[in-house]
């Protein structure tokens, strides 16, 4: 068990923990969220070992393998699934003695050697290391690609798999989504499910943690506050917390009446479309849960474009692409006013390249693409952190773009994006990320765009800002197109799906959850076709004829041995419904304000509670239901090998 007790922590002049205590049993998942600064990435050190606390108790059982992702990549002509490899330490280290010893001719140690090596997982280590890079997004010529091939966004994939390989009791997770798309995150997801040892997670996609962790742990005021449950679980319980100490609660009222006008606005014109449903749920659970938020250093709005023509931009069998790689083709896409267009999609399919047509930043090989006078851009992508002048501060960058403004009227705006007083003249040279992105945005919100493009506008930013940004976009009139891994966002501005995917865009029927049995689908395809052509190479040339009463006889007992599995399934399918609709009938009660009044309070948390237990009961049975499947593909495969 991981025990703080009483933790003072400072970091140069500031504190960061001040007689803090917080415990973490053995195999639970956990988030440490906290606003930037507040010492997350610190104690993460702590628990490695290479900080020392001030005060207090740090307690982590002395013989725990403690695994986190390394922050630099080395430029190495190791291939790509060697170098992942290379992160076992202990494993590489048998294989070397397992050398020495042979060179030595030394039997017994050559034998006890190839014990522990088993032990260690030697033997499909490279099995295990490819299924982690090609659900990370890496394709199969790419693993033996050398590491100097790869951008940084990429190594830094490459250093998450090496955590993800190595063995551990304890890993610890800082923002392991930053460089991956949404489909990586839907698998990294899965595998953290079934992750068997203790995950400390830092992370600010709301999604993903509500998915992968049971328990929050709040840095708040040099404290660490323990929340039970996901982030969902904590945004209630702190939203009721807050309420009941009335903490500048009525200044949340009209923001409250500013959320509720999109819900009423939305659902007059929503179809029956599931993800259309699916928006309405996130905005009310948006409105419920704003005094969780109350006391955010976050706060602005997009203002009424100069112009809104209609319609802004078209696209007739536009072909895309580079030199004579064709990306994409035949693509119609329409957008107007009020178009808030989400792009799914796999990596490499073509959704930046979409973008990036959009923005002017390339032009269309084929086809017809029209934009209308008076349109005004507003695009963000991660490179454009990259294009501010270092030397430059927020208030001059925004001078440059306004030089009619007073000096006051920009710091007042620069506020809102949390660059408070001093803050607004500091260089950006020795801005973090976050920083920067806030700047970024700022100035893409201050030029009135008409049109959004938004390519993982999330990255680096944290909860509360992400919370900004989303109740800013439900305010935004004219047209938005979304590439992100935030599911939240994407679910909660978005009303229209589009799929990239295989040179081709289409429109998306469903909602995210729909886009993600999708992408398990695709990945549970790809490996059945991979494992198809390795059984396809090894197999004998000469294959030996069965005659049709042996085959039936084989079909039979084949049968006879996956009915448990094909039982289970089914078992698995029908505790899933229940649970779904035990479930739906938790939140439909929750999402009632009255609840939340002071004499409800014991059956407010009892609903909390059931919750709780349904989601987690619902995760299990969905993991088993999982389990029980890939081992029905496997004994097919294992079948279909042997006949």
């Amino acid at each position: 068990m991981i025990k703080l007790t009483d933790v003072s922590f400072m970091r140069g002049t500031k504190v960061l923990l001040n007689s803090a205590s917080a415990q973490v049993f053995p195999s639970h998942k956990v988030a440490l969220i906290g606003s930037n600064g507040c010492g997350k990435s610190s104690l993460f050190a702590l628990l490695r070992g290479e900080l020392a606390i001030d005060a207090g108790d740090c307690i982590v059982p002395k013989d725990w393998r403690i695994v986190s992702v390394a922050q630099e990549t080395p430029a190495v002509s190791r291939t790509a699934i060697d170098y992942v490899i290379d992160g076992d330490k202990a494993l590489r280290g048998l294989q070397k003695e397992l050398a020495q010893a042979e060179a030595a001719e030394d039997g017994i140690r050559i034998a006890q050697i190839h014990g522990q090596l088993e032990q260690a997982g030697a033997y499909d280590v490279e099995s295990r290391a490819a299924t982690i890079l090609s659900g990370l997004g890496f394709s199969t010529p790419q693993l033996q690609s050398p590491v100097t091939d790869f951008s940084g966004g990429w190594r830094m994939r490459l250093n998450l798999a090496q955590a993800l390989l190595c063995p551990s009791d304890l890993l610890l997770l800082d923002e392991p989504t930053n460089h991956l798309d949404l489909d990586a995150v839907i698998w990294l997801e899965k595998w953290l499910q079934r992750y068997a040892g203790t995950l400390f997670l830092i992370s600010h996609d709301k999604a993903f943690i509500d998915n992968t962790v049971e328990q929050i742990i709040s840095v708040e005021q040099q404290q660490l506050i323990t929340y039970t449950g996901n982030y969902s679980a904590y945004e209630r319980q702190r939203a009721e917390r807050i309420r009941l100490q009335n903490i500048e609660f009525e200044k949340q009222q009209a923001k409250i009446a500013h959320l509720e006008s999109f819900i009423t606005r939305f659902k007059a014109k929503a179809s029956k479309a599931k993800q259309a449903q699916s928006r309405i749920k996130q905005l009310e659970k948006m409105e419920t849960l704003l005094p969780a938020h109350a006391a955010s250093p976050f706060s602005f709005d997009f203002a009424m474009p100069s112009a809104l023509p209609n319609p802004l931009a078209q696209m007739e069998e536009v072909q895309l692409g580079y030199d004579t790689k064709v990306v994409l083709e035949q693509v119609k896409l329409n957008l107007v006013p009020g178009s808030r267009i989400g792009l799914l999609g796999r990596n490499g399919q073509g959704k930046s390249t979409l973008i990036k047509l959009l923005a002017g930043v390339h032009a269309p090989t084929t086809g017809v693409f029209s934009t209308a006078k008076g349109l005004a851009i507003g695009y963000f992508a991660q490179h454009q952190l990259e294009t501010l002048d270092a030397e430059a501060t927020p208030l001059l960058h925004l001078q440059r773009l306004d030089e009619k403004a007073t000096e006051q009227q920009l710091r007042d705006y620069l506020g809102g994006f949390g660059f408070h007083g001093d803050e607004a003249l500091a260089t950006v040279a020795p801005m973090s990320g976050g920083e920067k992105a806030r700047l970024v945005l700022a100035l893409v919100v201050y030029q009135k765009p008409n049109l959004l493009l938004l390519d993982e506008p999330t990255n680096h930013l944290d909860l509360e800002m992400r919370h900004a940004l989303n109740i800013a976009l439900q305010g935004f009139e004219g047209a938005m197109v979304l590439v992100s891994h935030d599911r939240f966002l994407l679910s909660s501005v978005c009303e229209d799906f589009y799929l990239v995917d295989s040179g081709e865009v289409n429109p998306f029927s469903g909602d995210l959850d729909d886009y993600r049995d999708w992408i398990l689908k695709q990945q549970s395809e790809e490996k059945s076709r991979l494992n198809a052509q390795a059984s396809e190479n090894t197999k004998i040339d000469v294959t030996p004829k069965v005659d049709r009463k042996e085959l039936k006889r084989r079909e039979a007992a084949f049968r006879q041995q996956v009915a448990p599995l094909k039982k289970a399934i089914e078992k698995h399918e029908k505790k899933m419904d229940s649970l779904s609709a035990l479930l739906s009938e938790a939140e439909t009660a929750l999402a009632d304000t009255s609840l939340y009044d002071d004499n409800k309070k014991d059956e407010l948390m009892s609903w909390l509670d059931k919750q709780t237990s349904y989601k987690q009961a619902l995760e299990e049975e969905e993991m088993a239901w999982l389990d029980a499947q890939e081992q029905m593909e496997q004994a097919r495969e294992e079948y279909d090998a042997a006949n």
